[in-house]
């Protein structure tokens, strides 16, 4: 049984900077489309960022240009790079993966439903 496991999330000021990581477990698929996603209190899971097996990437409008996802094969891990992080970034962040596809598979990759593996979340709170 695979996994996954946040890490990284904490709580910084408005303009500062944090890195998550996703280490997967378990998991021996060639094809994937792997990715973040965030639920702020009251709010659906929305998709941050995914990238696929052959390293194709889509990112959310609302993070473009500030997050950065990126993979490390040899360690299995996938991050996510935030910068210039807001206050509306805040937010239970969620490593999510679907294998045997590549994200334009799915759909829409932003589709939290179309995920099947997921981790616990790490949380993310940006103070003004």
């Amino acid at each position: 049984q695979g996994q996954l496991a946040e890490s990284g999330g904490g709580s910084v000021q408005a303009g500062g900077s944090l890195r998550l990581s996703c280490a997967a477990s378990g998991y021996t698929y060639s094809r994937y489309c792997m990715g973040w996603f965030r639920q702020a209190p009251g709010k659906e899971r929305e998709g941050v960022a995914v990238i696929d097996s052959v390293g194709r990437i889509s990112v959310a409008d609302s993070v473009k240009g500030r997050f950065t996802i990126a993979e490390e094969n040899d360690k299995n891990t996938l991050y996510l790079q935030m910068v210039s992080l807001k206050p509306e970034d805040t937010a239970m962040y969620y490593c999510a993966a679907e294998f045997s596809k590549d994200c334009w598979q799915l759909g829409s990759w932003r589709r939290h439903y179309a995920y099947n593996h997921w981790g616990q979340g790490t949380q993310v709170t940006v103070s003004s």
